[in-house]
């Protein structure tokens, strides 16, 4: 289905062609009337296939009608990453220049005191990650009270990030009378009964079956033994000339490793993840859109919602503990109709990882062995630690909030002091200076 058949404003249809489009995705065309008529939409749809587009154009239509009173925030949309807000903010902004509108992100890892500023100056939408956003609820800097659209952008991950108590604070901040709109790539109990607390006389569409992945990515597996990951990895990068290559790793170290060890065989590359500061992040992510480095390296959660153009190359350099999360990984290829290739690189202790991944997919993954990297039969597998990694690339503390990370670090302390002093008085006066 075209755009122009959807019931969008003459602006936004210039807009829209402006970036290129003319077609609707699936979800676009399902979504949009839906939304522009005032409907509560429970959505399910993956990565990649155009979800982003099909809730902000509705949602510049819809607000473009002027509200009595001064300027407030009349649109809410919540996601689970930085990376995800950025992506959404730019959008709105995109699709929206020529409408009178205000948008703005909050997220953490930055300075609040510009974020409180331009709430003060007045804004009509706010993209917002739950943490930061409800730090300012509970100082008061902001006012949710005028809300007519609430979003929540990939609820599934949200969920899995320990937001679901956020979120229910947030939504206790927003008027009752309001049009509520919730995208998810699955349709878990949980999700449901978020709904359900959530949405009024919804209307549910699905468009994608569920845990499915992109029909354009092709997918491969490459057996290859631990040791010999990095080489194999350098090999194709040059061999194929891989222009733009995103690779995804478990923990922060093991990112910061592998982008040395890249580097050092002279592929430019960056890593970014949770323990980067936003700048870094948002620089890095902007060098690797320009083609100014080849690879980046990325954890999980960093890599959550990022939205690159026509990008051909994902690796999963480490296979993801969680099965579901392979299809958020590959799902950053093959996005708005262009082809892409996933290439594992799976060593023997992944081979149960595979397993689940492929039990998941309905199906198996193409074996492609590569000459000169027979894998040793003689290794035998050893457990994955699913914990932190030895400089902290561990997984945040459940539900995310400062209280528990600030246990988890008094806890750590006391132990750290304990065996400090356990080692002190074990030590030989010999060795003491």
């Amino acid at each position: 289905m075209l755009f122009n058949q959807l019931g969008l404003s003459a602006e936004l249809l210039r807009a829209v062609e402006e970036q290129g489009y003319s077609e609707a995705t699936p979800i676009q065309h399902k979504a949009i009337p839906l939304i522009l008529d005032g409907k509560d939409v429970l959505a399910g749809a993956q990565t990649g296939t155009g979800k982003t587009a099909a809730f902000t154009l509705p949602l510049l239509q819809r607000l473009n009608k002027k509200s009595n009173g001064p300027r407030c925030i009349r649109a809410l949309i919540l996601t689970p990453t930085r990376e995800l807000a950025a992506q959404v903010h730019e959008s709105v902004r995109t699709y929206g220049k020529q409408r009178p509108l205000r948008s703005m992100e909050i997220y953490g890892g930055v300075s609040a005191r510009p974020q409180i500023s331009k709430i003060h100056r007045g804004v009509d939408v706010v993209i917002a990650t739950p943490g930061r956003l409800l730090d300012h609820v509970r100082q008061g800097n902001i006012n949710l009270s005028g809300v007519e659209m609430f979003i929540l952008d990939e609820a599934d991950r949200m969920l899995d990030m320990g937001f679901i108590r956020d979120i229910k604070q947030i939504i206790k901040e927003l008027p009752k009378k309001r049009q509520n709109l919730l995208f998810s790539a699955t349709f878990s109990q949980e999700i449901r009964d978020l709904a359900k607390g959530l949405l009024n006389n919804h209307v549910e569409i699905e468009v994608a079956q569920r845990n499915s992945t992109a029909d354009r990515v092709e997918q491969l597996v490459m057996p290859v033994d631990k040791a010999r990951k990095r080489e194999l990895l350098s090999e194709q990068i040059g061999k194929g000339n891989w222009r733009q290559v995103l690779v995804f790793t478990r923990t922060k170290h093991g990112a910061n490793r592998l982008a040395k060890q890249l580097n050092g065989d002279g592929i430019e590359t960056l890593a970014i993840h949770g323990g980067k500061g936003q700048g870094a992040r948002t620089k890095a992510l902007s060098d690797f859109k320009a083609g100014k480095i080849r690879v980046l390296v990325a954890t999980d959660i960093a890599a959550r919602g990022l939205d690159i153009d026509k990008l051909p190359h994902v690796v999963n350099y480490e296979l993801p503990h969680v099965a579901e999360d392979y299809i958020h990984r590959i799902g950053r290829t093959a996005r708005a109709g262009h082809d892409g290739t996933a290439i594992s690189l799976v060593c023997v202790d992944e081979l149960k990882l595979l397993k689940d991944i492929e039990k998941l997919l309905g199906s198996e993954i193409k074996k492609e062995y590569v000459s000169g990297y027979d894998v040793d039969k003689r290794i035998r597998a050893e457990p994955i630690n699913k914990g932190k990694s030895p400089r902290g690339g561990g997984p945040r503390p459940s539900g995310g909030r400062p209280g528990a990370r600030s246990k988890a670090r008094t806890g750590a302390k006391s132990r750290a002091g304990k065996n400090a002093r356990n080692t002190k008085r074990s030590r030989p006066r010999a060795q003491a200076s």
